[in-house]
Formats: C-alpha cells, sequence, structure tokens
C-alpha cells in the first residue's frame, strides 16, 4: 500500500481541523439509530442445546441471545420455561446495547433444564437453592446452595476449601508451575528444576448471582523475589451446583533466547488440590478415565482378585464404588489378612501426543512403578474419595491440547493430592525459542529476498513468545460419595464437551446481528444454491478431517489450520515460512462462524470455538511493546516480523462473546480498546516506505483497511458493551467513520494521518488512490455491513459502496471515476461479496450479476476446481489420509464468505 505523502497532510492540517470539527457536529446529529422494531421483535425465543443430553452434570450454561433494535429497554427482565411450561431458574445481564439504548444481546444463564427452553419477557424464576457471595470475612466465599468454596484474597491457596454440607471434599487449590533454567543438548547435561507457586494479587467479584456468581483471581507465579508467568483464573458458580467450573489463562513472559540453552523453560504448568480421604483403605475410589466414557475403577485396597474370595456382593460393592459392609461379616480368610493386602497411593496418566496415553500405579513415594493400561485419547477425567465424599476433576481438550498429565498422589494416607496437569512435566519442556539464527537477514533488503523465497517475513528479536497467552477450561465436582458408573460418565461428558445452550439461526437473522442480510439459512430449493451448499460443506468436512489427518494439536497449536499446501510432498508447509499456521489469514475465523451463524451446526461451532480460543490468545500479544497486535502466519505462532492490527482483530472474538458471554474473550475484546497506541511503537509498513516516515502521536499513518477494520472493531465492540471506555469508544468510531468519508477518495484513499489525541483522521489535500487486494478480507466488509446498519452517517456509506462498486470494476471504469486505475489486483472472488452488498444497497442490477460472475469465474474456487479427496497413504505419506492440493486456506475463507454472503443478499438473483 503506498503512503499518503505526509507533507501534503500536513499542508492541510487547518483545514483537516475545521472540517473535522465541522464534521463531527453534523455527526452528532446524523449517528442516530436506525428505526425502531418490528411487531415481531419481541417474540419469545426457542433457545435448544447444541448436543444431546441437555445440561448433564455440567454445573450450569449461558447463552447470549440477539433482539431487533427497539424490542426491549435496558430494565427489560426476562424469564425461561422449559418443554412442559416450568419456570427454569435464570439469571440475566446485558451484553451489547444498540445506538437507541435497547438491548442488542442480553446473556442467560440456568443452572437446571433439559430439552427445549423458551426465553421470553417476564419476571425471572428465582432459584430454590441461590448462589450467594459473602466478602466480609478473610475469604470469599460463594455457596451454591450445595456445595461452598472459600477463595483466597492473598496468598498462594487460591481455594482454601470446598465443602459439601459439613464434609470437606477438598481444599488448599492452587497454582503450580515448574521451571527449568536450560535444556539439555541431546544427551548432554544435567536437568535442574525449580518450583513456582501462583501468587494472588488481586481478586474480583463479576457476579453475585442469584443463579450465577463468577469470581476473578489474578497473581503471578512465584518463588522468593521473582514473579512470572502472570495468570488470570475465573471461577463459575451456579445455583444448586455440585460442581464449579475454572477458566485459566497464562501470559507468557519469560526470557528465551534462540541460539541459548539457558533461560525460562516450562517443564510443569498444572492446578493442584489437596483432598482429605476419611475412609477406610478398601472404601477409598480411584476413577482415571481412559477413551471415550472409559474408566480404570479401583480401590485403594482392592479386595477383588484375591486368592481368597471376601463374597461376590462385596467385590461388586467397591467396584460400584459403594460403601463395604463390616469386615467382620467377609469371609474371614481374607478379613484377617487384609493387612498383606497392598494400599496404592499414587497414579499417573500421561498424554504425551495426541495419540497416545500411558496409565501407571504404586503404592507410594521410592517404590516402583506399575503398568495400569494405557490407550489412545484419554478423556482428562479423575476422582479420588471415598464412600463419605471425594473430588471428581476434568481439563476439557486433554489430548488435543497435549501433553498433558493427571496425578493422583498420597491416596493411602489422609490426605491425597490431585494434579491436572495442563503441561506435563514428563514431557519435554515447553521450548518457545524462535526456529533459526537468522541466515544472514540482517537488513530490509535481505529480510524483504527471504520473504520473496520462503514467504516468511523475518526480523531480528521479532520472533518472541513474550506476552502470548494460552487459556484453559477445568471442572470439578464435589461428591457426596463415589459416584456411580452412570453419573461418572456423565461428568466426563460435560469435560470433554460443556453443555452450550444457543438461540436459533432464524432469531440471529431476525436481530440483524453481525451484519443485516450477510447470511442466511441453507437454502438447497434449487440445483444452484444446492451445488454451493455442497461446496461449503465439503470444505468444512475437508478441514476438520486434515485437523485429524494431519494432527493439528498441542497446547500451543490446537484451534489453528494450516495457510498452504505443499502438492510435493503431499503435506501442508509446516516448515516453510508464511505458508505454515495460518494466524488467521484472509479471516477464516469469519467463515467459520458465518458458517455457524446461518446454520446452528454443532460441529462448526465447536471448530471455532477453538479457532477463537486459539487465535485470540496465541497469535496476539498480551504484554510488552506489541500488546495488542497479532503475528502474520508463519512457522510458529509468533515467528513472523510482521505484528498487525489484522491479525488482533476483535471482530474475530465477538461470535464466540455474544454467543457466550464467555468473560475472558470480553476481556481480550476490551484490550484492544487503546491499541490505535500500538501504531507508535511499531509501523508497519516500515520495510517497503520510500517516503520518511517517523511515528508521530499527532500524524500517524493508519490504513483504511485492515489497520482500522482491527481498531473499529475494539471501539464498536466497547461502545455496544457500554465497557469502562465505552464514550472514547463511541467518539472514535463515529470520528474516523466521519474522516474516511472526507477524504478525497474516501477509502480509495488508502490510507489517512491519524491523531491519537483526537481520535480523528487529517483530511487530505490531494486526492490518492492507494488499494490493496488485502484491506477488505479482514472483516472489513462485515464491519462496514454493521457500522451502515448502526450509524446514520451517508458520506461513510457513500465512501464504503464507492469502493465495493470499483475494486471489481474494469481498470477503465476505475480511471474514469478516481483518475487512476487500481493497479495490480488479486481475490476477486473474495470481493465478490463487496458486489453482493453494494448491489442491494443501490439497487444495482449491473452489479448483482457482477457479484455472480466475479464469484464463478475469476480467479479462487469454480465449478470446475475438482471437489474431491484423493486418497493418500504409505509410503507416499506419514498417515494414511486424504488430501485436496488444490485447496488453500486463503481461497477457503475468500470461498466460504463470498458464498454465504452472496446467496444472502442475492440468492433470488443467480444466474440460470
Amino acid at each position: 500500500m503506498s503512503p499518503i505523502p505526509r507533507r501534503s497532510l500536513l499542508k492541510a492540517a487547518a483545514v483537516a481541523g475545521a472540517a473535522a470539527q465541522f464534521s463531527w457536529a453534523l455527526g452528532t446529529s446524523d449517528a442516530q439509530a436506525a428505526p425502531g422494531a418490528a411487531a415481531d421483535a419481541a417474540d419469545p425465543v426457542t433457545l435448544d442445546w447444541l448436543e444431546d443430553g441437555g445440561l448433564g452434570a455440567a454445573p450450569g450454561s449461558t447463552v447470549g441471545v440477539p433482539w431487533p433494535m427497539g424490542a426491549y429497554q435496558e430494565d427489560q427482565t426476562f424469564a425461561i420455561t422449559d418443554a412442559d411450561g416450568k419456570d427454569v431458574p435464570v439469571q440475566s445481564w446485558p451484553l451489547a446495547h444498540w445506538p437507541d439504548g435497547s438491548l442488542k444481546w442480553t446473556a442467560h444463564a440456568v443452572s437446571s433444564g433439559s430439552g427445549k427452553l423458551t426465553l421470553k419477557a417476564g419476571a425471572p424464576e428465582i432459584p430454590v437453592k441461590k448462589v450467594t457471595v459473602d466478602r466480609s470475612g478473610g475469604t470469599i466465599d460463594v455457596s451454591t446452595g450445595v456445595i461452598t468454596a472459600r477463595i483466597g484474597k492473598n496468598g498462594s491457596t487460591i481455594i482454601k476449601s470446598v465443602t459439601r454440607g459439613a464434609t470437606e471434599i477438598a481444599k488448599n487449590g492452587r497454582l503450580v508451575l515448574i521451571r527449568q533454567p536450560e535444556v539439555e543438548d541431546e544427551d548432554q547435561g544435567t536437568v535442574r528444576t525449580e518450583r513456582f507457586d501462583g501468587a494472588i494479587s488481586s481478586v474480583t467479584v463479576e457476579q453475585d448471582g442469584p443463579v450465577r456468581a463468577v469470581v476473578r483471581v489474578d497473581g503471578k507465579h512465584r518463588k522468593g523475589d521473582r514473579g512470572w508467568l502472570p495468570f488470570s483464573l475465573r471461577l463459575y458458580f451456579y445455583a444448586g451446583a455440585d460442581s464449579f467450573r475454572m477458566v485459566h489463562t497464562i501470559t507468557y513472559d519469560g526470557t528465551l533466547e534462540p541460539g541459548k540453552a539457558s533461560g525460562d523453560f516450562i517443564r510443569g504448568l498444572g492446578v493442584r488440590f489437596c483432598v482429605p480421604m476419611r475412609d477406610a483403605a478398601y472404601d477409598r475410589h480411584i476413577r482415571i478415565g481412559g477413551e471415550s466414557t472409559g474408566l480404570l475403577r479401583e480401590a485403594v485396597q482392592g479386595i477383588t482378585g484375591l486368592r481368597r474370595d471376601p463374597g461376590a456382593a462385596v467385590q461388586a460393592a467397591q467396584y460400584a464404588g459403594q460403601k463395604l459392609p463390616d469386615p467382620s461379616t467377609w469371609d474371614q480368610r481374607v478379613t484377617t489378612r487384609l493387612q498383606y493386602i497392598p494400599h496404592w497411593g499414587d497414579y499417573t496418566l500421561s498424554q504425551l501426543s495426541a495419540d497416545g496415553f500411558t496409565l501407571r500405579k504404586r503404592t507410594k513415594k521410592g517404590y516402583g512403578w506399575i503398568g495400569a493400561g494405557g490407550g489412545k485419547r484419554a478423556s482428562g477425567f479423575g476422582y479420588v474419595g471415598g464412600a463419605s465424599g471425594g473430588l471428581s476433576f476434568g481439563l476439557r481438550d486433554f489430548w488435543e491440547k497435549f501433553p498433558a498429565q493427571l496425578d493422583i498422589r498420597d491416596a493411602h494416607t489422609d490426605e491425597a493430592t490431585v494434579t491436572l496437569w495442563l503441561w506435563s512435566p514428563e514431557a519435554q519442556p515447553m521450548d518457545l525459542r524462535f526456529y533459526h539464527d537468522g541466515m544472514g537477514q540482517d537488513t530490509y533488503a535481505e529480510q524483504l529476498e527471504g520473504l520473496n523465497i520462503t514467504y516468511e517475513d523475518y526480523e531480528p528479536k521479532f520472533g518472541t513468545p513474550y506476552g502470548i497467552a494460552r487459556t484453559s477450561e477445568l471442572l470439578f465436582w464435589a461428591n457426596d460419595s463415589t459416584p456411580s458408573a452412570d453419573t461418572l460418565a456423565d461428568q466426563v461428558n460435560a469435560v470433554r464437551v460443556p453443555p452450550q445452550l444457543a438461540a436459533p439461526p432464524k432469531q440471529l437473522i431476525k436481530a440483524k446481528v453481525f451484519g443485516p442480510g450477510l447470511y442466511s439459512e441453507p437454502d438447497r430449493s434449487t440445483a444452484a444454491k444446492a451445488k454451493i451448499e455442497d461446496h461449503l460443506d465439503f470444505l468444512f468436512t475437508y478441514y476438520k478431517d486434515q485437523v485429524e489427518m494431519r494432527r493439528w494439536y498441542g497446547f500451543w497449536d490446537y484451534g489453528d489450520i494450516m495457510h498452504t499446501y505443499d502438492s510435493a510432498r503431499h503435506v501442508w508447509r509446516y516448515d516453510i515460512g508464511g505458508y505454515a499456521w495460518d494466524n488467521s489469514e484472509l479471516s477464516p475465523d469469519l467463515w467459520l462462524w458465518y458458517a455457524y451463524l446461518r446454520s446452528g451446526r454443532s460441529d462448526i461451532f465447536r471448530f471455532a470455538e477453538a479457532m477463537t480460543r486459539h487465535t485470540g490468545e496465541v497469535d496476539v500479544y498480551h504484554l510488552g511493546e506489541w500488546a495488542g497486535l497479532g503475528t502474520r502466519h508463519g512457522v510458529q505462532h509468533f515467528a513472523d516480523s510482521a505484528k498487525q492490527q489484522r491479525i488482533a482483530n476483535t471482530t474475530y472474538r465477538r461470535f464466540y462473546y455474544f454467543l457466550t458471554a464467555d468473560e475472558r474473550v470480553g476481556d481480550l475484546m476490551h484490550a484492544n480498546v487503546d491499541s490505535d497506541e500500538t501504531f507508535l511503537v511499531l509501523d508497519p509498513q516500515r520495510k517497503v516506505r520510500t517516503d520518511p516516515y517517523t511515528p508521530d502521536r499527532h500524524a500517524l499513518s493508519i490504513g483504511f483497511g485492515t489497520d482500522w477494520s482491527g481498531l473499529v472493531s475494539a471501539w464498536l465492540t466497547e461502545w455496544e458493551r457500554k465497557g469502562p471506555k465505552w464514550e472514547k469508544a463511541k467518539a472514535r468510531v463515529l470520528s474516523t467513520m466521519e474522516g474516511i468519508a472526507a477524504q478525497p477518495n474516501g477509502f480509495v484513499q488508502g490510507s489517512g494521518l491519524y491523531d491519537l489525541d483526537t481520535g480523528r483522521f487529517a483530511v487530505a489535500g490531494t486526492p490518492v488512490v492507494s488499494v490493496s487486494h488485502l484491506s477488505a478480507v479482514f472483516g472489513l466488509n462485515e464491519l462496514c455491513a454493521e457500522l451502515i446498519h448502526l450509524v446514520d452517517l451517508p458520506k461513510f456509506k457513500e465512501a464504503y459502496l464507492d469502493y465495493c462498486r470499483y475494486f471489481n470494476a474494469t481498470k477503465a471504469d476505475q480511471k474514469a471515476r478516481y483518475g487512476s486505475d487500481f493497479g495490480s489486483l488479486l481475490l476477486f472472488q473474495g470481493h465478490s461479496r463487496l458486489d453482493a452488498y453494494a448491489a442491494v444497497q443501490t439497487g444495482d442490477a449491473t452489479l448483482a450479476q457482477r457479484a455472480w460472475t466475479k464469484f464463478y469465474g475469476s480467479d479462487g474456487y469454480t465449478e470446475s476446481s475438482p471437489w474431491k479427496t484423493e486418497r493418500l497413504s504409505g509410503p507416499a505419506t506419514l498417515v494414511s489420509g486424504s488430501e485436496a492440493s488444490w485447496v488453500s486456506t486463503n481461497d477457503t475463507a475468500l470461498y466460504g464468505l463470498a458464498a454465504i454472503e452472496n446467496l444472502a443478499l442475492l440468492g433470488d438473483r443467480m444466474p440460470s
């Protein structure tokens, strides 16, 4: 993208200031909400579970529901009923507002209910057993009416105790970090480790019932004077539940240097609880999840399989986890020899890859381990306790985010210890060093040469993991006795796939959220529509299968997909620069979320959920000088030197947040509100500028495409949410829209000089034509569709529709309109959705025709593409599977979005 000459803009500074003031005055009157809601806007909404089974053993579920503009005001209350018309307790709160102040999104938390539920205006049912929060003492005490958790306000004990009635089920809940200061070189060196414990710096009660309570705990892992690896936990409690949920986030802030063996290598990262053991050894039970709902079901002291039989009923009771009758009633040949039966106190399940776990046990520390089985993919679930109560625990995405591990220690003593390892200490240490030595790329010229061969934009010191984050989800149950096999299976399922309520696609469409008219429910009423639907299904299925075949799993990798395929090697280009991990390039996140919005399919939701968790955490910096920026696609998620707004784009997070009310994703979006400050720190165009440029707080060069779309999405979201900075965010949405509209060539101007203090673009004194094929493919069209619906600013709408009209136009038409053509462009199929949007907005039949012409016959996928896979097996490939060598993620994202939006906007005007 060619920069605007700074000199010509500064010449226009005085004029720009006056124009901005005048424009702002107009904006205060023009920026009004669209007309009020239709008569059916407030109709009841049917909510259903994404998967079968309802709430199951989960503590609760929270869902976001959108409403048409004007349907409900801020003070509206809501009620939920089940299929029988019975009231279901619900807690509701606003998630977002329309510009007129009416509710745009509301969140609704339930802790009971199965089958379909109906949400409507009304007085909410209050649960019989309410969640309560007591802040008055030295701890924060949260009671669900069934269990009570005492949460520490300081120190290293996060959860001091979990009780059920008068029985303490768990205590001393804490975070554990093992640091390895040096990695060995092959078989040389000595492994040393040191342990850090999570130390609390702040505790915040974010919700306090009556159905849902949320407590946030922040801190760092500490040992002595050193504190590092910041953590943020959220603990979720629901009315009447015997369980609670933990959302655990760490942000890496260690020191690692490529080529050096010393540094902050994580050897283990875990969550640990102590579990009081009150029962006799033969009434203490161990349960460890294997494949699917499979379980290891044992007692600390087993009385099955012995040379002497205590009795079939006794054996069956122990296997079932029931309290055994008094030993005096057993066969005395067993009773008199109980002291000779081993007590098995320690168990470990290690999942060191996506394809295998091992399970072992021992009597106690200092004695040999005995193999206890193994398999492919463990559920990440366990239980330790006895007839008088015990703790169930589980780590979501256990094998997907390997290496993971479950430890039970000292179950033969008065106090067992449970550790859920998010990073297994038995794995190789977490090595986040950059992967090569730079290969002599010391200057921008050399780095651009490297870009031209491997597509990697390298720069020394830029391939750093400092500031990236990862979030994990855990569940804990405080059981009053060892659960039955069926209950345990329900708990396993809740860990693996947390139950999620959802509003149907028709409600999302009716509410006009995420861009009115941009998506519609799948329609196979004509052969042409059915074929496109088949293609969309093919692409999603292919990527889902490729995740499995290519093993796109691992703690830092799960949720992402690869960028480009290497047909010669029959692999994705996992080791070639910018062709490896995709990191949201050209918005596959949007493709997946719009695919879900229109279909309501649970498999698409779960795929998009994993991607959102990944791209929002791992591909973006949350600490350090680049906080608020994301990293371009590469061999490692943080490797590329292009640190840009387009990857940190809040647009990609909005869907998951509004559909689930997830607070962690809300944090990520709020953190981006001030990310315009990053343009002072790093110039994204530094390697290709031809004119002198030094970042100036009052004249920062910001592009109207990938830069502005990332910024305005954060501002819009903060405004809608009425976050702490919503008034500033609203002002920046409006002022920058007006600034773009006021440019001589609108969006075609390409970029403008932005004042950080006023939030305004200077108006250029001369027109410039600067158009990039990338500008609109990181969510710009979807954002502008939302903004045009939200804000009545005709000149902005005109400027955007002009951009839409001329991107895919002929060079002659471009030159006639702007005095110069747009140069060599790409991605015409992806931009056909801009044609479609403009056609509907303007009623231009020619644009509608061009949308389908560009969709079917320009670049990207065509009807003559193979639309099938080829089987692969050895020796051509590492594992058997399939390939579609003609598929690339860029083309998939663009085709997917163009197909979805064109069908919705112009499905009735498809060529015959």
